[in-house]
C-alpha cells in the first residue's frame, strides 16, 4: 500500500499533470481561438499549439520516467 501512495505524490506525476493539463490547453486554444494578430506577433507561427504540443510531449516524459523508475519505499 505504502508503494502505491509514493507513487502518487511522486513528483514527476504531480509536474507532468500539471504540465499536460496546460499543454492541451494552448493545443485547445492554438486549434480554436488563434486569430490574425496572434499569428503576426509571432511571425505567422501558432505558438500556442506549438508550445501545447511540446508541453504534452514532456509531460508523457515524466509520466514514462515515473512508470520506468517508480520511488521504492522501504
Amino acid at each position: 500500500m505504502n508503494g502505491d501512495k509514493a507513487r502518487a505524490f511522486d513528483i514527476r506525476v504531480v509536474i507532468g499533470g500539471l504540465i499536460g493539463f496546460y499543454g492541451v490547453v494552448l493545443i485547445v486554444m492554438g486549434l480554436f481561438a488563434e486569430t490574425a494578430a496572434d499569428r503576426a506577433k509571432t511571425g505567422d507561427v501558432n505558438a500556442n499549439l506549438w508550445a501545447g504540443i511540446g508541453m504534452v510531449v514532456l509531460a508523457a516524459a515524466f509520466a514514462v520516467s515515473a512508470r520506468l523508475r517508480p520511488v521504492l519505499i522501504e
